[in-house]
């Protein structure tokens, strides 16, 4: 099961998340996404179990959790959608005007 997990605090490592999550059964993975160009954390990120069970009850029992003074916030990951990004690019160009 991925198992998205929000309001990570800044100085949190990715061993710490696992071990959270390690109490409730396996952990696969544990991935905290870090900004690309300040290399500091996001404040999100993605825990992988290899139960469901385990997982439902992981989420059940930490989500508001208090990890390092912050409340946790804890679902199931949905499916990333296909074509990622970049959204409308379309729109209103105001001020251009083509030759007539």
């Amino acid at each position: 099961m991925n198992i998205y997990v929000a309001n990570i605090p800044w100085k949190a490592t990715e061993e710490q998340l696992k071990q959270l999550f390690a109490e409730y059964g396996e952990v696969s993975s544990a991935k905290i996404i870090m900004d690309k160009v300040t290399q500091r954390s996001r404040g999100f990120g993605f825990v992988e179990m290899a139960d469901d069970a385990a997982g439902k009850q992981a989420i059940n029992s930490l989500n508001g959790y208090d990890f390092m003074g912050k409340n946790l916030v804890v679902n199931e990951a949905r499916p990333r959608e296909e074509g990622g990004g970049g959204g409308n690019r379309g729109g209103y160009r105001g001020g251009f005007r083509r030759n007539e």
